[in-house]
């Protein structure tokens, strides 16, 4: 198609794409694939001048390994039941809110001052949307691919902008995975009485 494509842009779409279709499954295995692909993210973004993006995947890999064992573990010492799906409660949607607002802004200050990145409100929009979404998906929390789909939504124009026109299929690809991830964990969430007792808990 006369794309200028790399085989690190090659390797991240076909991880990032097997990543998501497994999170959306609720199979463990997408943490490990998430880290590999996350790595390959890490020189694709360098090269491209995205830089927080690229920082970004540095603290996926640590979430990653938080959610690998959340998933596991069920969230809490002592105990190996799997972790339950459920909704971000008032409180976590609160602390998510103010820090995502404030990371944002403190990330955009940042690029646009030590670095010569030529998007740095957008790039670090999508690194706030991309860390909430990530604990929400470490916590088994919902609303979670709301915000992917939020940042999906910004990701696919600032990535062809960037010339990376097959990362940004990949991630219109990940905004429908987004809408059957969210289908698909609503299906699973606990009977009314359970889920409050789950939320009362977490």
């Amino acid at each position: 198609m006369g794309w200028n494509t790399s085989w690190t842009e090659i390797l991240g779409f076909a991880t990032g794409a097997v990543c998501v279709w497994l999170v959306a499954r609720q199979h463990i295995a997408n943490w490990p694939v998430g880290i590999a692909n996350n790595l390959f993210f890490i020189v694709l973004f360098a090269q491209a001048g995205l830089y927080a993006d690229a920082g970004l995947q540095i603290v996926f890999i640590a979430l990653a390994a938080y959610g690998w064992w959340s998933w596991t573990h069920g969230g809490g010492p002592g105990t190996s039941e799997a972790l339950p799906v459920r909704r971000t409660t008032r409180a976590e949607w609160a602390w998510l809110l103010v820090a995502g607002a404030v990371g944002t802004a403190a990330l955009t200050l940042l690029l646009g001052r030590v670095s010569d990145s030529t998007v740095p409100f957008w790039d670090a929009l999508t690194t706030g949307l991309s860390l909430m979404a990530t604990y929400g998906q470490c916590r088994k929390l919902l609303e979670s691919w709301w915000l992917w789909i939020a940042a999906d939504l910004v990701y696919i124009p600032l990535y062809a902008y960037k010339g990376l026109y097959l990362t940004s299929v990949l991630y219109a690809g990940f905004l429908a995975l987004c809408v059957a991830g969210l289908a698909g964990w609503h299906r699973t969430l606990p009977a009314r009485g359970a889920r409050t007792a789950v939320e009362a808990t977490a």
